[in-house]
């Protein structure tokens, strides 16, 4: 198989049926694979990274990609350049693109292998461990003359879609159960409630809904998101363009999903998400805290995960972090991995290394 290396985003046009052709194949793949996240996180965020995006081919056909980025972080033993995937913690999990991703990874392993490194740590992240990604990609890496070490970065509630809502309903605690009836009852005791679910089919048809946006922006700046300072809010000054910019780009590609919870036609909770192939993830939620006692924000999630049955959703993911308001939603806890393989002996590196080494002993091994 030949490598075609490709630094500059202008250049990434040419690729883009390809690209979107081989998404559709990729198993388990999500939006943010996709390259219209790509193209919009590096309009904003690409200054001081280089990009480094690897077309598989065999013959004249672009059969896998692996797109990486190079960016310089500092870390507790200095500045380190790491290679890794272009998601930036923005999601839970992250891949190549392609339907073999175990024979895309193994070419692109050898080609970095041989190729000049301008990276201290090769590190791919937010690897899934459940469905076995992480084993894989720890033998291909090893086999290619890598050295991984794999640790695990965070963990996401995940909520599987499999049978009907009644069978998942009656899954849950007794509690929940009986505490989402009550909330259901008392709303409707407060006057007229609706449920609105907006996903746009894309192309022509990708309409952003710029008036759904800006009411999950109101309720977010009402909520406690509005005075939160780690940039990770709909809200943020900081990502605030960015995230408009990816909600036009994920109308445009079909990967749009936003929730909204209506009393008397006055939005009193959201859930803003993406969603690709029957896979939903939750980016955000928020909702009136004049209506906290109500617990909105349960009535609207219990609203969504109903519809996504009835839709033919396969997946929900409702993220990494606060997994304790998540407990009665989830149907399983899945890790998210990544693997570090070092590029020298150098003092720096070897730090490093003996701290992610000592890490990996104090983790569970991944599937």
């Amino acid at each position: 198989m030949n490598i075609r290396e490709i630094n500059a985003l202008d250049e990434l046009a040419p690729l883009r049926p390809i690209w979107t052709a081989l998404l559709e194949q990729t198993p388990n793949a999500s939006f943010f694979q996709s390259l219209e996240w790509l193209e919009t996180y590096w309009r904003h965020f690409g200054t001081g990274q280089r990009l480094r995006i690897l077309a598989i081919e065999d013959g004249d056909a672009t059969v896998g990609i692996v797109p990486l980025i190079v960016r310089r972080e500092w870390t507790k033993v200095g500045p380190l350049r790491f290679a890794t995937y272009p998601l930036d913690y923005w999601g839970s999990f992250y891949g190549p693109i392609g339907a073999d991703v175990d024979a895309t990874w193994t070419a692109a392993a050898e080609y970095l292998r041989a190729a000049p490194r301008d990276w201290d740590v090769l590190e791919p992240r937010w690897v899934d461990g459940e469905q076995g990604d992480c084993a894989r990609l720890e033998r291909i890496l090893s086999g290619t003359g890598f050295r991984p070490l794999t640790t695990m970065i965070d963990s996401s509630a995940v909520i599987e879609l499999d049978g009907t809502w009644e069978d998942y309903f009656s899954q849950r605690s007794t509690k929940w159960r009986n505490n989402c009836r009550r909330w259901s009852r008392r709303m409707n005791e407060l006057g007229a409630v609706n449920y609105v679910r907006y996903r746009p089919a894309g192309g022509s048809d990708g309409d952003p809904r710029w008036d759904l946006y800006d009411q999950c922006l109101r309720l977010a700046n009402s909520s406690w998101q509005g005075a939160s300072q780690t940039g990770t809010t709909l809200t943020h000054s900081s990502v605030a363009s960015f995230l408009r910019d990816v909600h036009e780009a994920a109308a445009r590609c079909g990967c749009l999903d936003v929730n909204l919870l209506y009393l008397n036609e006055r939005p009193v909770a959201f859930a803003y998400n993406y969603h690709f192939q029957g896979r939903v993830f939750g980016l955000r939620v928020g909702y009136d805290p004049e209506f906290k006692s109500v617990s909105v924000g349960n009535v609207l999630y219990a609203r969504a995960i109903e519809d996504s049955f009835r839709r033919g959703d396969r997946h929900y993911d409702l993220g990494p972090g606060t997994l304790d308001a998540k407990r009665q939603l989830w149907s399983a806890v899945l890790p998210i991995y990544r693997l570090s393989c070092f590029r020298s002996f150098s003092l720096r590196q070897q730090v490093m290394r003996f701290k992610r080494r000592r890490e990996a002993r104090q983790q569970p091994a991944a599937v």
